[in-house]
């Protein structure tokens, strides 16, 4: 394959590339949304999981209340309210009877939240004190990029924001199994021939920067994107309920991500 043509090739093109790894069964029984799923009545593990799910998706929500016309602030304090209602919830039950995606239940769910504070005009739990999401990682430049034009809907923001923050951990996690390598320097280059990335240099320019052949940064890269598939594909895994919605999750955010 020639360098071009890996340069011109996105991580994410197409779900075939995401097919079922000799361990993909195992992988999938432990996945966090599978176990909120399957929990039988009160379940430590469940929690933790739904939990875990919440604190790393909570931007999409922090999108789609500020998209309903409340601002930064005001927007932080109903997140926080509404995570702290559905995880405060004694059954996960109500979670249970909804199946299918995280992403889906999770907008559903605020819906839901967001009618009811409205009938209680708008007396917002703000979490009793606690700061159950991260929300202070929310820099001032997120905060008005959570404003975008008035031709897109709020759904689209959150399934916008639901998108970019599947593939930051994607690229997170890819950048944190180079650094334990010792290859940061390594993936700091190739992270620039995704396509995303502006002003990317060739591959020819990173392999006279490493002191590598041409073949070897083309190899590399080919390595590189075959690990950042696999570590999509398992992402996606832990936000679905069973092994066959992977691939149509998988489809709904390359759809997402080229809109």
């Amino acid at each position: 394959m020639g360098a071009a043509e890996d340069q011109g090739t996105s991580a994410i093109d197409s779900p075939k590339a995401f097919g079922p790894g000799q361990n993909g069964a195992v992988r999938f029984t432990t996945t966090h949304w599978s176990v909120v799923l399957e929990a039988q009545g009160e379940s430590p593990a469940a929690q933790e999981a739904l939990e875990k799910l919440c604190r790393i998706y909570w931007r999409p929500i922090y999108a789609f209340v500020q998209r309903q016309g409340i601002g930064p602030e005001e927007a932080k304090d109903i997140t926080q309210g509404f995570f702290a209602d559905l995880l405060e919830r004694k059954s996960l039950s109500a979670v249970r009877r909804e199946k299918g995606h995280f992403r889906s239940y999770l907008l559903g769910a605020l819906k839901h939240f967001l009618a009811d504070e409205r009938r209680r005009a708008m007396a917002i739990k703000r979490g009793k004190g606690q700061r159950l999401i991260p929300l202070e990682e929310l820099s001032a430049n997120e905060r008005s990029e959570m404003e975008p034009a008035d031709s897109v809907t709020a759904e689209q923001i959150y399934e916008r924001h639901w998108a970019s923050t599947v593939l930051e951990r994607v690229l997170s996690r890819s950048k944190d199994e180079y650094r334990a390598a010792g290859n940061a320097a390594l993936f700091d280059s190739l992270k620039q021939l995704l396509p995303d990335e502006p002003g990317a240099p060739s591959q020819a320019d990173i392999a006279a920067q490493l002191g590598m052949t041409e073949n070897a940064v083309r190899q590399a890269f080919h390595r590189f994107r075959q690990r950042y598939q696999s570590l999509l594909r398992e992402e996606i895994a832990h936000t679905v309920a069973t092994p066959g919605d992977i691939e149509d999750e998988l489809r709904h955010l390359i759809a997402v991500v080229r809109a």
